[in-house]
C-alpha cells in the first residue's frame, strides 16, 4: 500500500465540488439574474448579422411599403380635386372629371391592396427566415457552451430565450415594424402633401406633431423599464415551472405540492403587476395621443372653416388636410402597439445577445493535435494529472496541487467521502473543466489541445443518470458511432448483456424509449449507456456513480457489463458502493481534494487505513 499527499492542503471551510453554495445565496454573480451581461453594441451587432445576409429582400420589401403608401396617400388628393372641380364641372354637365376621380380612387385601391398583399408575404417569409436563423443561433450556441454554464444557468431561462424572447421578436418583426414604417412615411408623406397644398395650413399641421413626439418620448422611456421587468417575471415563471415538473418525483415524494404552489403564485402575481403596469403605461399613451389628435384637428378644422369662408382657402383643400390629419393620427395609436411590441422585443433581444455574447469556458484548441496511434492490441491510453490545481467559480479550491498517472490499460476505482473531489477528477478528464493550474495529459498530449471530437472519441463517461433520448434503443446505442451498422450495435448489445431484455420489448431495437428512456428500467437505462460506451469504443472510460441508483440485481448485470467494457481499457470508476471496486486493479481513496491511499484493493483491505474502514462498515452493512 501506498500513501500520497499533495503539497498544499485547501483552505479551512472550503467549499468542493460536491458543496457547492446554492446560487441564490451568493450575491454578485449574474446567473442570479434572468439578463445575463450583454456587452456594449452586440445587440445592435446582432440584429445587423440576422438582417445583413437578407439585405435584397428586406430592400424589396421596403419598396412594396413605399408604393403602397403612395397609392393610399393619393386618395384625399383626389377628394380634393372632387369637391373643388370635379363637382362644379359635373354642375355644368361636365362628367369627365368626376368619372376620372372614381376610376383614379379604384385604381389606387385595387393597387394598394395588391401591393399589401405582396408585401405581406415578402416581410413573412423575411420574418420566418430570421426567426429560423436566431432559434438555431440560440440552440447551437447552448450546446456549445461548456458544462459549468449550464449548471449555474437553468433550463428554464434557455426555454424563455427560444420561445417567449423569440416569439416577441416574431410580434415586432411581422406586426410593429410594418406599424412603424407606416407611421413614419405617413409623416413623410402627409406633411409634404399638406405643405403643398397650402403652406400655413401645413405649417400648423406639422407643429401638432411636436406634443405627439414628446409623448411618444416619454412612453418610450418608462414602457422600457416596465417591458424589462415583465420579460423577466415572464422567465421566472417559466423556470418554476420547468423546476418543478422536471423533480415531479420528488416534489409529490415529499408533498412539496403546497410549498410550490405558493413559489409559483408569488411569481406569477409579479408577472400579474408587471402585465398590469405595461397596459397602464399603454393606456396612458393611448389616451394622451387621443387628446393631442383630436384637439389638433378641431383646431385646424375651426380655423380652416374661417378660412374657407372669407375664401383664402378651398373647401377641398380642407377636407383633404383632415383627411390627412386623421389618417395620420389614427396610426398614433398603433405606434403605441409598436412600442410596445419593440419595448418587449427590445429586452428580448438584449437577453438573447447576453446569451449569444456567452464564451465557452472550456474553449476549442486554436492548433488542435491529435491523439498518438494506439501500439499494439493494448486499446487504453495513459492518463497524467500534472500539477492539477482547480477551483469552482462559485467555491473554494477543491483540488490542491494533485499529481497522478494512470498507466494505460489500468482500471482505478476512486473513493471517499461527499465532497472529497471524485467527480472533480473525472469532469476534468472529461474536459467539462479546464484546469485553474496544470495539465491532465492524454499519452503525453495536453487534453486542451485536443479538438473535441478528437477527445470525445478518445475519453467517454458514463454518468449514474444513464440519460437516453426519446428514439429507438437501437438510436441510443449508436450516439456515439452514428455511422455503426446494426449487426454492430447488435454485438454491443450481446456482449454487455443487454440483448435479451432489448429483444424482448415490442419493437426490439426499434422500440422508442420515450422521454428520458422512461420506458425501460433504470437498470435496462444503464445497460444501454454501456452498450453506447462499448460501441465507440474509447480508449478511456469514466464511470461516475454508474450503479449507485440500482438494485442489487440490477447492480449485478451492470458489473457484469463492466467487465466486458473495460477490458483492456482505461478505466475510472467513480464509486459509493464498495461492490464496484472488487474489479479495479488499483484504489485511490480521496479527502479534500488529497489521494490518501493508494494500492490494489486486497492490500488496502487488508491495512488499516481508511479503506479498510470504509469496507469493513460496508461488509456489516450487508449482514
Amino acid at each position: 500500500m501506498t500513501t500520497s499527499t499533495t503539497s498544499t492542503t485547501p483552505p479551512s471551510g472550503s467549499t468542493t465540488a460536491d458543496q457547492e453554495l446554492p446560487l441564490s445565496q451568493k450575491t454578485g454573480d449574474p446567473f442570479d439574474r434572468d439578463v445575463l451581461p450583454t456587452p456594449p453594441g452586440a445587440t445592435a451587432a446582432l440584429l445587423r448579422s440576422l438582417l445583413t445576409p437578407m439585405k435584397a429582400r428586406v430592400t424589396v420589401t421596403t419598396l412594396l411599403l413605399l408604393l403602397q403608401q403612395a397609392a393610399v396617400q393619393a386618395g384625399p388628393l383626389l377628394v380634393a380635386y372632387a369637391i373643388d372641380r370635379a363637382v362644379p364641372a359635373f354642375r355644368d354637365h361636365d362628367r369627365g372629371p368626376l368619372i376620372a376621380v372614381a376610376v383614379g380612387y379604384l385604381l389606387c385601391a385595387v393597387v394598394s391592396g395588391g401591393l399589401q398583399y405582396a408585401f405581406i408575404v415578402a416581410s413573412a417569409r423575411v420574418n420566418q427566415d430570421v426567426l429560423l436563423d436566431l432559434r438555431g443561433r440560440i440552440f447551437r450556441h447552448a450546446q456549445a457552451l461548456s458544462v459549468d454554464f449550464h449548471e449555474r444557468y437553468t433550463s428554464g431561462r434557455l426555454i424563455s430565450r427560444s420561445t417567449t424572447d423569440v416569439e416577441s421578436l416574431r410580434e415586432l418583426l411581422s406586426e410593429g415594424l410594418q406599424e412603424l414604417v407606416t407611421v413614419i412615411l405617413s409623416f413623410v408623406y402627409i406633411s409634404a402633401m399638406l405643405l403643398w397644398l397650402d403652406l400655413d395650413l401645413g405649417a400648423v399641421a406639422v407643429a401638432s406633431f411636436v406634443p405627439l413626439y414628446l409623448l411618444v418620448r416619454t412612453y418610450r422611456r418608462r414602457a422600457a423599464r416596465v417591458y424589462t421587468k415583465r420579460s423577466t417575471a415572464m422567465a421566472a415563471v417559466i423556470v418554476k415551472f420547468v423546476e418543478t415538473m422536471n423533480g415531479i418525483r420528488p416534489v409529490r415524494a415529499f408533498r412539496r405540492e403546497d410549498v410550490n404552489d405558493e413559489a409559483f403564485a408569488v411569481l406569477n402575481r409579479r408577472h400579474e403587476r408587471t402585465n398590469g403596469d405595461a397596459t397602464l403605461e399603454m393606456a396612458r399613451y393611448v389616451t394622451g395621443s387621443r387628446l393631442v389628435a383630436n384637439t389638433a384637428v378641431a383646431g385646424i378644422v375651426l380655423w380652416g372653416a374661417h378660412r374657407v369662408a372669407d375664401g383664402s382657402l378651398e373647401l377641398g383643400v380642407l377636407a383633404a388636410a383632415v383627411l390627412y390629419l386623421r389618417r395620420l393620427y389614427d396610426p398614433i395609436d398603433r405606434l403605441g402597439m409598436f412600442l410596445n411590441s419593440y419595448q418587449s422585443a427590445a429586452a428580448s433581444l438584449e437577453k438573447i445577445a447576453g446569451l449569444l455574447a456567452q464564451t465557452p469556458s472550456v474553449p476549442e484548441p486554436s492548433a488542435p493535435k491529435e491523439l498518438p496511434p494506439l501500439p499494439g492490441e493494448q486499446p487504453g491510453r495513459e492518463v497524467v494529472f500534472d500539477g492539477v490545481r482547480f477551483a469552482y467559480r462559485t467555491g473554494g479550491e477543491v483540488l490542491p496541487r494533485f499529481d497522478l498517472t494512470l498507466p494505460a490499460g489500468q482500471t482505478v476505482a476512486v473513493v471517499g467521502s461527499t465532497g472529497a473531489g471524485k467527480s472533480t477528477l473525472a469532469k476534468l478528464l472529461a474536459r467539462f473543466y479546464d484546469p485553474t493550474e496544470g495539465r491532465v495529459l492524454l499519452d503525453g498530449v495536453d487534453v486542451r489541445d485536443l479538438a473535441v471530437p478528437e477527445l470525445r472519441r478518445g475519453v467517454v463517461m458514463v454518468t449514474q443518470e444513464a440519460f437516453l433520448f426519446s428514439g429507438t434503443v437501437a438510436e441510443n446505442i449508436a450516439i456515439g458511432r452514428p455511422d455503426a451498422t446494426r449487426e454492430e450495435i447488435e454485438r454491443a448489445a450481446k456482449a454487455i448483456g443487454a440483448h435479451e431484455f432489448i429483444s424482448a420489448l415490442p419493437d426490439g431495437y426499434d422500440t422508442d424509449v420515450r422521454k428520458r428512456g422512461g420506458r425501460i428500467s433504470a437498470g435496462q437505462r444503464q445497460l444501454v449507456a454501456f452498450a453506447r460506451a462499448l460501441l465507440a469504443d474509447p480508449a478511456v472510460l469514466i464511470l461516475d456513480e454508474a450503479t449507485s441508483s440500482l438494485d442489487i440485481p440490477g447492480e449485478r448485470a451492470v458489473q457484469r457489463a463492466m467487465a466486458t467494457v473495460l477490458n483492456g481499457r482505461t478505466a475510472v470508476v467513480i464509486a459509493h458502493r464498495l461492490s464496484t471496486v472488487e474489479i479495479a486493479d488499483r484504489v485511490l481513496v480521496m479527502e479534500h481534494g488529497r489521494i490518501v491511499e493508494d494500492g490494489a484493493p486486497a492490500e488496502l483491505i487488508a491495512g488499516t487505513g481508511r479503506f479498510a474502514d470504509l469496507h469493513r462498515a460496508w461488509r456489516d452493512s450487508l449482514a
